[in-house]
């Protein structure tokens, strides 16, 4: 995935709406009541775009987009085909830490790794030739999403690009593989680990946050996350909770990403914690602003800095397999780390 795709993913740039951040249910989401039973198939699961169908369990598993492919590796199946990953890539081979770990577990070698730089590889895909193609985290359009049906029946989004809770993604993605209730049951045991590590640190409980990314050549605004990007579903999950501006901010619009001007800095006087794609300095300079130094999460050092591009910021979108991994508790470290500094 290139760092554009990625960012619009993982940082700035998108219109998104979601349902919440779900657990487990009875039924898979989007899936038909008739085809819903671990490993059955015909298989129909609902999207944005209509239904589709899956004849009978996929032996070749193309992935695109975000997380896709640590579903499916996670449960055991290792795509033939699935994206080139660039963001958070710091060695360069196209794959995060996490994934390249299960490949090793699964004695699998690489899949051909397709370049999303400028959208999606079809001739990459259809070389692959799957038997499915999944995408229940994902941005793709009508058009994307027709063309790639030529190929493959395609699993991708419910609601809006890049709306999927990480549970969600695992159990729709998990259904269309005929795993389901492996899916489900890896939900339920990552949630207990989220709630187990957020545990360790008892300074996040309720306090106040919000998710930014600072641009420390504007100061002039504060961005942050809408409460239903999976992010801040992932930080609610910890227990952090919005931001009073950022909670009804996020309730009266779909918008993805807001930019208020910070002339109204009395809007984030209740941030207690704040988590930020940024670098080092980053606190400093926002101590050194009048107007930013007045948030209490700035003017208390109480900011997790996660520096951009780096194979950590890809672990603020939780997967199942990077959640539990080394770089998903060392970020929940960092949040805990934040909020012990917090004042009130």
């Amino acid at each position: 995935m290139s760092r554009f795709r990625a960012l619009a993913a993982l940082a700035v740039g998108s219109a998104l709406v979601l349902t919440g951040c779900a657990g487990t249910s009875a039924a898979a989401p989007g899936a038909s009541d008739d085809s819903t039973a671990d490993g059955a198939f015909p298989v129909t699961l609902t999207n944005v775009f209509g239904e589709t169908t899956i004849a009978s369990k996929p032996e070749r598993v193309v992935t695109v987009d975000w997380g896709n492919q640590d579903v499916a590796l996670a449960l055991g199946v290792v795509p033939v085909a699935m994206p080139k990953v660039i963001y958070g890539d710091e060695d360069g081979d196209g794959l995060l830490p996490w994934t390249k770990d299960k490949l090793a577990e699964l004695g699998a070698q690489t899949p051909v790794l397709m370049d999303e730089t400028n959208g999606y590889d079809y001739e990459a895909i259809s070389d692959a030739r799957p038997d499915v193609i999944l995408a229940a985290y994902s941005g793709m359009t009508q058009e994307q999403y027709d063309t790639l049906s030529k190929i493959a029946p395609v699993v991708t989004f419910q609601d809006v690009a890049w709306g999927t809770t990480w549970q969600d993604m695992t159990v729709i993605d998990g259904t269309a593989l005929g795993l389901k209730d492996e899916a489900e049951k890896m939900v339920a045991d990552k949630e207990k680990h989220i709630t187990d590590e957020a545990a360790k640190y008892p300074a996040i409980a309720g306090k106040k946050s919000l998710l930014t990314y600072f641009d420390p050549t504007n100061l002039s605004t504060l961005g942050f996350y809408n409460t239903l990007d999976p992010r801040m579903g992932y930080l609610e999950e910890l227990g952090l909770a919005p931001s009073s501006y950022v909670a009804s901010e996020s309730a009266a619009s779909k918008t993805f990403w807001f930019t208020p001007s910070t002339e109204q800095i009395e809007n984030f006087s209740d941030v207690q914690v704040m988590v930020a794609y940024g670098s080092d300095g980053m606190i400093a300079a926002m101590q050194a602003d009048p107007l930013l130094s007045k948030i209490p999460a700035v003017a208390d050092g109480a900011i997790a800095v996660i520096t951009s591009g780096s194979t950590l910021s890809s672990a603020i979108t939780p997967t199942p397999l990077n959640i539990g991994s080394t770089y998903g508790d060392e970020y929940i470290g960092l949040v805990g780390a934040a909020a012990a500094k917090a004042s009130s």
